[in-house]
């Protein structure tokens, strides 16, 4: 079992990581989330990398990305499955375009969690205009 920090981070690298690339600009993200959020307000910034290298590792394993997901809906409290998608939005927008991939991912994220559809367009399009540049 995860706790919430973890929960959180994992939901943020493999959405990173769906398209085989982890950028510079998703790690930064990352670490932007993590820094100034409130509900990072009590994490231990040196366990950052720690944490993301342990979800990149599960993710080499047989249906990673199922059970990552899986094991974050177990650790994290409903009121903040909607919170975890906001930073997975946040870390595939890092790069100002969504690949495929990423964007399969948020998919499989709002069925896992059972996420309202309305809702997750509202996520996504705060996240876009916060992301546009012209």
């Amino acid at each position: 079992m995860l706790n919430r920090h973890e929960a959180l981070i994992h939901g943020m690298v493999i959405a990173a990581a769906a398209d085989a690339v982890i950028t510079e600009s998703e790690m930064e993200m990352i670490g932007r989330i993590v820094a100034h959020l409130p509900v990072f307000r009590d994490f231990d910034v040196t366990q950052l990398t720690g944490i993301a290298n342990a979800c990149i590792d599960k993710l080499d394993d047989v249906d990673g990305i199922d059970h990552i997901l899986q094991e974050m809906k177990a650790s994290l409290p409903v009121s903040l499955h909607e919170t975890a998608y906001a930073l997975a939005v946040e870390v595939a927008a890092a790069d100002l375009e969504a690949s495929d991939e990423e964007l399969i991912l948020l998919q499989m994220f709002r069925q896992s969690f059972g996420l309202d559809r309305l809702i997750c367009t509202g996520i996504e399009r705060g996240v876009r205009a916060r992301f546009t540049i012209d």
